[in-house]
């Protein structure tokens, strides 16, 4: 149809490029709306486990991303009550498609990495969408755009956040606030930092922390809490922040080579962000897709980040979405679009569901103050939530 884009895709991110990298290795032919004048590394990284790794693989940059990532051989659960370690848990072990892999990835290299293997022109920056309209004749969605202008498109796939304006438009309720923050940072070490090829994990007193090496020169940090007046004003500026999670870290027995990653750190502008889920009984009842619109990664499952699945998810998601439509668009053009998504929309949201309840119900006991829960955390839950990260990991999401 002349004037219409066949797939749009709004927003540049993990999902959207990922969808994006899928689709044009099928030779299918998208644009890719980014609301930025330039690709948004918020996070600084996360871990990237075996489910993303598989998916970065049929995507065909896997190997490019290993080359700048350790490998992790253990992690490292910590009480932050005693300063020991609650749980050590082996990462070198074989799942049921093959051995385990671990690394944490900088968000921003895997980003590149993704637009690089792209046709030039497929991001349009500084391209806003604001509202869906679906046009009378044809089905074709009408995209209005921030500057005034619109676009015309027979698929649209939403890739644009926790604020999503296609899961809003698809009826999806608002996240959930999960009552918890987060913040983190980056630190570089020119001359090596020392760490070993471990995830440390830091787990009580109302918080939980994790210090993860990205590559020889540089480490990850995160730390998560239940924001209280008692914070005072940590919330703002950089430094305040630093010196309340330092404040917390160090009454927490925090070994000095952790605190220092955080006092050396690069800390975003953002000084935190309060952590979201969607409902897991909105996710089965939801419509995932509805007449050639779809939503995927944060727009389709936002959850809490205690089982570092939010990014490999919304790979997960690019691979699934890529595969579905590409087949699609093989055989029968946009006109069998709307059961692609459906296709993918059924294979998706079981493990959407499973994922944020699982992060929500890991971050719970995790940071709970709860003397029994505590208790129990402490003497027999750490080795046993640590394996449930693992497990959930255990996935192939499959090729293109």
């Amino acid at each position: 149809m002349e004037g219409v884009e066949e797939i749009v895709i709004a927003g540049a991110g993990l999902a959207g490029l990922a969808t994006a990298l899928g689709l044009h290795r099928k030779g299918v032919r998208c644009v890719v709306l980014e609301s930025s004048a330039t690709l948004r590394a918020s996070g600084y990284a996360f871990t990237t486990w075996t489910n993303a790794f598989r998916a970065l693989d049929a995507l065909g940059v896997g190997d490019k991303i290993r080359e700048h990532h350790l490998l992790y051989e253990r992690l490292v659960a910590f009480s932050a009550s005693t300063g020991e370690a609650a749980a050590k848990v082996s990462l070198k072990m074989q799942g049921k498609s093959g051995p385990h892999e671990i690394r944490c990835v900088k968000r921003n290299f895997l980003l590149e990495t993704l637009e690089n293997e792209l046709p030039e022109g497929t991001i349009r920056y500084s391209s806003k969408m604001v509202a869906i309209e679906i046009e009378e004749e044809g089905n074709v969605k009408l995209l209005h755009m921030a500057d005034g202008s619109t676009i015309r498109a027979n698929v649209l796939v939403g890739c644009d956040g926790v604020n999503s304006v296609v899961a809003r438009w698809l009826g999806l309720p608002k996240p959930i606030l999960s009552g918890r923050s987060a913040t983190r940072g980056l630190a570089e070490y020119p001359d090596g930092h020392g760490f070993g090829p471990e995830m440390l994990q830091f787990i009580g007193q109302g918080f939980r922390s994790g210090v993860l090496p990205c590559s020889d020169t540089s480490v990850y940090w995160n730390f998560t809490w239940y924001p209280s007046p008692a914070d005072g004003d940590a919330e703002e500026s950089v430094a305040k922040m630093r010196r309340h999670v330092l404040a917390r870290l160090t009454a927490a027995k925090i070994p000095a080579e952790a605190l220092d990653v955080v006092e050396r750190s690069e800390m975003s502008e953002v000084v935190s962000s309060p952590l979201r889920f969607r409902s897991p009984l909105a996710l089965v009842r939801g419509s995932i897709c509805r007449g050639g619109v779809c939503v995927a990664g944060d727009a389709f499952h936002p959850m809490t980040p205690e089982l570092g699945q939010g990014g490999c998810a919304a790979l997960e998601d690019g691979v699934v979405l890529a595969r579905c439509l590409g087949e699609a668009f093989a055989v029968g053009g946009h006109g069998s679009a709307e059961a692609a998504l459906e296709k993918y929309a059924q294979e998706r949201r079981w493990r959407a569901v499973r994922l944020v309840t699982a992060a929500y119900v890991v971050g719970f006991v995790q940071q709970s103050s709860n003397p029994a829960i505590k208790f129990l955390r402490e003497k027999f839950l750490s080795g046993l939530l640590a394996r449930v990260m693992v497990d959930m990991a255990d996935y192939d999401c499959g090729k293109l």
